[in-house]
């Protein structure tokens, strides 16, 4: 499992230690570079030149997610949060072993919502990956109502708490629930599902991409 832009050999030899669960939910290396590239091209259609960006991260993890999407938008601020403290402190462990200038608190990403402090020119981009839980079966497929907490919380949260423009990631399942992606849908000014062909077919993962605020670019036919 590559995290980090690192191979197993290389980040276990430098100190980096996941839990299990970690290195079971985490996204690797290759989709999460894929979901950075996604939303590094989409961002560049906001029309506002190079706008000031806030990338946040309420269910960080590993912070692998934060740190590919960082890479491709080097010019953001970033921020991820974490509620398990086990896991916040094996993360916040591993940044410092690899001096990864990321930011990662202690906390519970709806508190944290209300206290972030967003400049209101800033484009302002949300990965949501909550955990899945029951939320993912193998008849149905994913549920994005049912997740930990459902995505719609969050997504109202934040609309709600900033009136930016805003470009949402939400991390999915190749197989799932088209009445959950509908619910969302009419929360957005425009939206686009992506699974990425990474895996055997069936077992792939993706991302539903989102604005609300703003629309991509004309001059991106891709992301119309």
């Amino acid at each position: 499992m590559s995290i980090y832009g690192l191979a197993p050999v290389e980040w276990y030899g430098k100190g980096i230690r996941l839990l299990g669960r970690t290195a079971v939910e985490c996204t690797r290396d290759q989709l999460a570079n894929a979901i950075g590239q996604e939303i590094a091209a989409i961002a560049t259609t906001s029309g506002s030149g190079t706008p000031r960006v806030m990338i946040v991260d309420p269910f960080v993890g590993s912070g692998n997610t934060l740190y590919w999407m960082m890479r491709h938008v080097p010019h953001a601020v970033g921020v991820g949060y974490e509620v398990d403290p086990q896991v916040f402190e094996l993360t916040k462990r591993n940044l410092s072993i690899l001096g990864l200038p990321l930011e990662v608190q202690h906390a519970d990403y709806a508190k944290a919502l209300e206290e972030l402090s967003v400049s209101a020119d800033a484009l302002l981009i949300v990965f949501i990956a909550p955990p899945w839980g029951n939320a993912l079966s193998t008849s149905d497929g994913l549920d994005l109502r049912h997740t930990t907490p459902p995505a719609s919380e969050i997504i109202d949260r934040l609309t709600e708490r900033f009136g930016n423009p805003m470009l949402f990631a939400i991390q999915v399942y190749e197989k799932i629930v088209p009445a959950s992606v509908a619910e969302l849908g009419v929360r957005f000014d425009w939206s686009a599902l992506r699974i990425y062909d990474f895996n055997a077919a069936g077992q792939n993962h993706g991302v539903l991409l989102a604005t609300r605020g703003w629309r991509p670019g004309r001059d991106s036919a891709e992301y119309r």
